[in-house]
């Protein structure tokens, strides 16, 4: 599975260690995923979406179904 957010669609990211010479070297930042099991009342069922941190802030915020929408229509998830 790819490290990506379903929620939010953060991704790795590219960037370099500096070292005390300032040689460069590549390196890659992950975002903080998790894998959560949401419960849908209104299917009666449950959902396994692997999100970050700030995914886990939008559900808390806006809702789970709302979210679960979002993502739909932005593409980052495919169906729920």
């Amino acid at each position: 599975m790819s490290k990506i957010c379903q929620i939010t669609g953060k991704k790795m990211m590219v960037g370099n260690n500096v070292s005390h010479s300032k040689k460069r070297t590549k390196r890659k930042f992950f975002p903080n995923l998790f894998v959560k099991k949401f419960f849908l009342p209104e299917e009666d069922r449950w959902v396994t979406i692997k999100l970050t941190a700030a995914g886990l802030k939008t559900i808390n915020k806006n809702g789970l179904e709302s979210t679960l929408k979002d993502a739909v229509k932005k593409g980052f998830l495919k169906n729920y």
